[in-house]
């Protein structure tokens, strides 16, 4: 009895893990269409595709979820950020550039080049996949949006980018302590060298009522990415029923990895009572 229930748990750790990774890469069409929807591609980003999910968390708040309106009480504290791969086969790295810019609200003329809000080179990943600051140079501390109130809501974009070891800063830009200022973003990703962008993720901070005319942008359609539809597939033919796709605008791998640690401790724990 005991053998054919691990048996049984063992061949369903496999669905479980594809599961998990499947719910990292809608999270990671969610975030592609929201930048798409945002206008950050093609205005601040000629392409995004990312390889990973950029988890961002604030004290009090939580993990965002892309384009997520904060206030800028909220968005106070340093965030804690996270990593995910796609899946086993995306190499992370091991050295990184961060960097936030507002990005002004939807339609601003990014030729005009964004504020830089955070940036730190040489920022490595910790056991559990967070970024890591500890041997970082961080050329900007973190500075908590703070917007010019009646000017829309700001896009603050959170990137993060593979360091190769050729990677030269600009003489303006390669120590630490550096104030807010304005740059030229795109212009320092290629003057510098910085590898591939690896993700990213973005909010939304406005203080006082608008007296701009933004752009208007369109709510993303999770049910309607590409993701989305296999999730359902794959739920519908595990099961006599029928599954829908989720329905907001983002979703959490949470679930994914919740399920894989259930049955990774059950088998664990069987394997206890069978030795």
């Amino acid at each position: 009895m005991f053998t054919i229930f691990a048996l049984s748990l063992l061949t369903a750790i496999p669905f479980v893990s594809s599961q998990a990774s499947n719910n990292t890469v809608l999270e990671l069409e969610v975030v592609e269409a929201n930048f798409q929807n945002a206008g950050i591609v093609p205005a601040l980003l000629a392409s995004f595709n990312p390889g990973a999910l950029l988890t961002v968390s604030f004290a009090g708040v939580g993990d965002i979820t892309p384009g997520q309106n904060l206030t800028i009480d909220q968005v106070k504290p340093t965030p804690q950020i996270v990593v995910t791969p796609a899946n086993g086969s995306v190499s992370l790295g091991s050295v990184f550039t961060l960097a936030m810019v507002d990005a002004g609200p939807v339609g601003f003329d990014e030729s005009q080049g964004q504020t830089r809000h955070w940036l730190a080179n040489n920022v490595t990943l910790d056991s559990s996949d967070g970024l890591s600051f500890t041997s970082a140079v961080n050329i900007t501390d973190y500075a908590s949006p703070f917007p010019a109130a009646g000017s829309g809501s700001h896009r603050y974009v959170i990137l993060l980018y593979s360091q190769p070891a050729s990677f030269t800063p600009p003489a303006n830009l390669s120590t630490p302590g550096v104030p807010v200022s304005a740059y030229d973003f795109n212009s320092y990703v290629q003057t510098t060298g910085l590898g591939p962008l690896v993700a990213g993720n973005y909010i939304q901070v406005e203080q006082g009522v608008s007296t701009i005319s933004v752009s208007a942008t369109s709510a993303v359609e999770t049910s309607t990415l590409p993701a989305a539809k296999s999730l359902t597939s794959s739920k519908s033919s595990s099961t006599s029923g029928t599954s829908s796709a989720p329905s907001s605008s983002s979703t959490t791998s949470a679930s994914g990895k919740l399920e894989a640690s259930v049955f990774l401790g059950a088998v664990s724990l069987l394997c206890s009572f069978i030795l």
